[in-house]
């Protein structure tokens, strides 16, 4: 699905190759050694004559040392979402082993390997222990322990979802493990390579599965809507190779690297055989896939315990939002702190909700926040924050949703002509691609949002607005709506309801004359020759004409310039003072 996968969360803080490093056997206290020898005689020496290819050092130390996001889970923001004194109330009854508080036990390859076979004969999904998958489990269980409670934790919250949607399809149940290894449980998780979500969809693969990606809105974000579409790759991954593994690995680096690999390999259809000629963070892809169902099943072995955070799935619910609406007005009137309303409903990219009466989208709450949330709902809706945010602001906003697109790079193109053929800026272009430098190649494709937010220019507003009698009037261009004509001419879209007599639901046509000043205020008087004092202005560094006359209701460019006899030029310069109406 992507070109860095998400498996490797840990790695920046790894600065030593672990691969080298295996787990001295220190205790065997779940089961004695020799108990267990009796039962599985040639364990240990299937485990060191083990047959399967197995990566070169330096292959696997750069595989775990490139591409990941482990920032964000040591984030603040996640920081909240657990519990005060970190660990459940009920630790000293889930360490039903004795086990010292800050204890890492460590087992023998015999024990590991017969706690995998278990777990291998209640799945249809191949389980193998071997020395990958034991490099994995120490990475999780014993160097990012803390980060592997929070993982506990947070299952508690996700996997009742994971095991609906993939029970449904009659999928293995330990396929909800997939998403430890993409994410580490994080819903807006977000990697180099553009991969989104609790599943890591990459922008293409999400719209095959209807995952749509907006300004405001990314669907891959979304853990309900994103698990369902998870199910459903899996579902087909699996039917293309029949074999768990097989699919396991094309979710990660895409069929058309695992085709190949099979190719290379002389047809082989068995994942280890074929993990040679796989990308090397395919590589070990299974084998972290491994050794996360065996820590989440033993964790308790380890001395592991979740960190629970403040919502279980029992305490969610959701309404459905009727219009457009911010986290900030919810948070206010219902006094819910945003840090929540962001953690429910990562899928909002800027905390605002852009409902309509065509399109409603769901809010995730707290259940003790529901009822509140349905009594208000009218208010909500018109509130204006202490932030000024309110229903016509997010309107305004919201004629600015642009959808991603790709755009390849070809031969002689820039970053300032692309940004120009999609109307939006470079440094747009570089935050979307994670840019450092200005340079492309030919060939790159990247992610490109067309349709940008633009004031309009002096030339555009002398064909649009016009002034009669005090009043101006503004002229609908084709593509135009009240919300953008009111963000242009910094007016309430109340404001320009009422003064054209026009309701929420009226339409508006191109050519169509509107009124965009108070037509109940003295506007600024255009003959100069009328009795008063003018009006002035001193002119500030990077102001235009345009600038100005948007300071002053009813004035334009035309009127500034036939009072200041600019003539033709707009030219002004810092410290100017410039005539820009007539005191009453």
């Amino acid at each position: 699905m992507k070109s860095y996968s998400l498996m490797f969360i840990f790695s920046l803080f790894i600065n030593i190759n672990i691969f080298s490093q295996h787990i001295t056997p220190q205790n065997d206290t779940i089961k004695g050694v020799s108990e267990f020898e009796a039962e599985f005689p040639n364990a240990d020496e299937a485990f060191k004559n083990d047959s399967i290819p197995l990566m070169d050092s330096l292959a696997v130390f750069d595989m775990l040392n490139r591409g990941p996001i482990l920032d964000m889970l040591d984030s603040l923001l996640f920081s909240s979402f657990f519990s005060g004194n970190g660990f459940v109330a009920d630790t000293a009854l889930l360490n039903k082993y004795g086990f010292q508080p800050n204890e890492i036990p460590n087992y023998s390859d015999s024990v590991y390997f017969e706690r995998i076979s278990k777990l291998n004969a209640a799945t249809p999904i191949e389980l193998t222990y071997n020395a990958q998958v034991k490099d994995f489990i120490g990475l999780y269980a014993n160097k990012k322990r803390e980060l592997t409670s929070r993982i506990l934790g947070l299952a508690e919250l996700y996997f009742p979802l994971f095991e609906e949607h993939l029970d449904r399809l009659s999928l293995p149940l330990e396929l909800k493990y997939l998403a430890v290894v993409e994410s580490a449980l994080i819903p807006n998780a977000r990697s180099r390579a553009g991969a989104t979500g609790l599943w890591q969809f990459m922008y293409g693969t999400g719209k095959i599965y209807q995952l749509n990606v907006t300004s405001f809105v990314d669907d891959r974000s979304d853990p309900y809507k994103s698990t369902i579409a998870a199910a459903e790759h899996l579902r087909d991954l699996y039917k293309l190779y029949n074999d768990w593994l097989l699919a396991l690995a094309a979710y990660n680096s895409g069929a058309g690297n695992v085709n190949r690999a099979i190719r290379r390999s002389g047809g082989k259809m068995n994942f280890w055989e074929i993990s040679p000629y796989l990308p090397r963070e395919t590589r070990g892809y299974v084998p972290a896939f491994i050794a996360v169902v065996y820590v989440m099943n033993h964790a308790a072995e380890h001395n592991l315990y979740p960190i629970t955070p403040v919502f279980m799935h029992y305490d969610i619910d959701t309404v459905m939002v009727r219009d457009v609406l911010s986290f900030d007005q919810i948070s206010e009137k219902l006094r819910i702190p945003t840090e929540q309303l962001s953690f429910l409903n990562p899928s909002y990219r800027h905390g605002i909700i852009p409902s309509t009466s065509e399109k409603q989208y769901v809010l995730r709450l707290p259940k003790q926040y529901v009822t509140e949330f349905l009594s208000a709902e009218e208010e909500l809706y018109t509130y204006k924050t202490q932030k000024g945010v309110e229903r016509s602001t997010l309107l305004a906003k919201m004629e600015n949703i642009r959808e991603q697109q790709y755009h390849r790079v070809r031969s002689g193109e820039t970053l300032g002509g692309i940004a120009k053929k999609y109307r939006c800026t470079v440094s747009e272009i570089k935050r979307w691609n994670n840019l450092r430098s200005n340079i492309i190649r030919i060939g790159q494709r990247l992610i490109v949002y067309p349709g940008g937010n633009y004031q309009a220019s002096a030339s555009s507003e002398k064909q649009t607005s016009t002034t009669s009698q005090g009043i101006t009037y503004h002229t609908v261009r084709k593509g135009e709506n009240p919300g953008k004509i009111a963000t242009r001419y910094k007016i309430s879209l109340n404001d320009l309801y009422k003064w054209n007599n026009l309701t929420s639901k009226s339409v508006i046509h191109p050519n169509q004359k509107l009124i965009v000043s108070d037509p109940n205020k003295k506007a600024v008087l255009q003959d100069t020759n009328q009795a008063g004092k003018f009006i002035y202005y001193t002119v500030q560094p990077g102001d235009t004409l345009w600038d100005i006359a948007k300071k002053y209701t009813g004035v334009t460019v035309d009127q500034i310039k036939e009072w200041n006899d600019l003539k033709n030029s707009n030219r002004i310069k810092p410290g100017q003072k410039l005539k820009v109406g007539m005191a009453g």
